[in-house]
């Protein structure tokens, strides 16, 4: 993992074309190379303000790295040493186990290196492999919070949380 860079604009912009990414996530259906520029340019603003923290998840080893999504903290509150993570995985780089490792990854990070004590995820009650992926990196399943979140046609879906607390939190393999 690694902080976005502008030259990660054309493979995230690619990314997004893939439906799955707007159903489940926040990105917008109609994703643009403007849309991917303005997220790679507002990193140092988003981090200076504390409202998100986010990396690039990259797969393989030396010059042979791919891209293969990304993931961040965001709803950051320090004084309460909270968190959320959210992610996105290009559509051929899931199923591999990468965005569990990057999960746990950046999960410890939050806590040994960022200090938070809990650190939540949301997700779309019918994203179930979002859901698995959480929970085989050490993620508890808290309950489901209704009508959380409204998609850009004007549904309100239901969101599972699931939470790593620093305490319990398992350092999977």
């Amino acid at each position: 993992m690694r902080a976005p860079r502008d030259s990660d604009v054309t493979s995230i912009f690619e990314a997004c074309q893939d439906p799955l990414i707007p159903r489940f996530t926040t990105v917008p259906a109609n994703y643009t190379m403007a849309h991917a520029l303005d997220y790679v340019q507002r990193v140092p603003a988003s981090i200076e303000l504390q409202r998100e923290i986010p990396f690039v998840i990259e797969f393989g080893a030396g010059d042979e790295k791919e891209f293969a999504g990304v993931i961040s903290f965001h709803t950051i509150s320090i004084d309460n040493h909270r968190a959320e993570i959210g992610y996105w995985m290009h559509a051929p780089m899931r199923g591999k186990g990468i965005g569990t490792t990057a999960t746990k990854m950046i999960t410890g990070y939050g806590f040994d290196t960022l200090g938070f004590k809990r650190i939540e995820a949301a997700v779309d009650l019918d994203n179930t492999a979002s859901q698995k992926l959480l929970s085989s990196a050490g993620y508890q399943r808290e309950g489901i919070l209704q009508q959380r979140v409204t998609r850009s046609n004007g549904d309100q879906i239901d969101m599972v949380m699931l939470a790593a607390i620093n305490q319990s939190w398992k350092r999977l393999g």
